[in-house]
């Protein structure tokens, strides 16, 4: 049976550099997978995260935003993770409901529990089967994104040092909370020894499927 999996952490984790060495693992077990991501993965999607990670909305409400990331991650499920899963095909996602948690609910204050409510409804309770938080000090990750010269800064990469260390805090509130799904993986650590943490996490997961 194929597992959702996703991948969560705060800006600058590594968790999309590690994705493409774990892909490249499937590709050599030809095991089916899709990889896909949040806010996006369809076109609707798509349209709703250019809306979410601009820089010129600003002025957007907190809970307009919250709202947003929900009604993406319906139409995700409905159009892309649903239907792979039922063709016991993996799902690989680079974010998923955790980061509504981490972001909205803890570190906007809009309440983790309040935010869950809104995504069980909007996700009629999907969870995934594993998650990976890539754990990592805030300063350790902007300093990445700052030295990545490539890579596109978006509208909550601005936010101030206080809003990703409540981020952070968010994520290390939802490993306790949900201590089967979630793995810490030590993102601090090079990106082999980050990618070979979450290969043996996976490996041990599908052999029990």
């Amino acid at each position: 049976m194929a597992l959702f999996i996703t991948f969560e952490g705060g800006e600058g984790s590594g968790k999309s550099s590690a994705l493409k060495k774990i892909i490249a693992y499937f590709e050599e077990q030809n095991i089916p997978y899709i990889l896909t991501r949040e806010p996006g993965g369809t076109p609707i999607g798509e349209d709703i995260r250019n809306i979410l990670l601009s820089s010129q909305n600003k002025n957007m409400d907190i809970r307009t935003e919250a709202l947003l990331f929900a009604a993406s991650r319906r139409q995700h499920l409905k159009e892309k993770i649903w239907p792979a899963l039922e063709k016991n095909i993996y799902v690989l996602c680079d974010r998923y409901l955790d980061s509504s948690l981490a972001y909205q609910g803890n570190a906007r204050g809009l309440g983790i529990d309040e935010v869950l409510d809104v995504n069980r409804f909007a996700t009629e309770d999907s969870l995934p089967d594993l998650t990976f938080f890539f754990d990592i000090a805030p300063e350790k990750g902007l300093e990445r994104i700052a030295q990545n010269e490539s890579r596109e800064v978006n509208r909550l990469d601005k936010e101030a040092l206080d809003f990703h260390h409540k981020v952070y805090d968010g994520y290390v509130k939802l490993a306790k909370r949900y201590p089967k799904r979630i793995v810490r993986i030590d993102a601090s650590q090079d990106l082999e020894h980050v990618v070979q943490d979450c290969l043996k996490v996976l490996k041990e997961r599908m052999e029990q499927e």
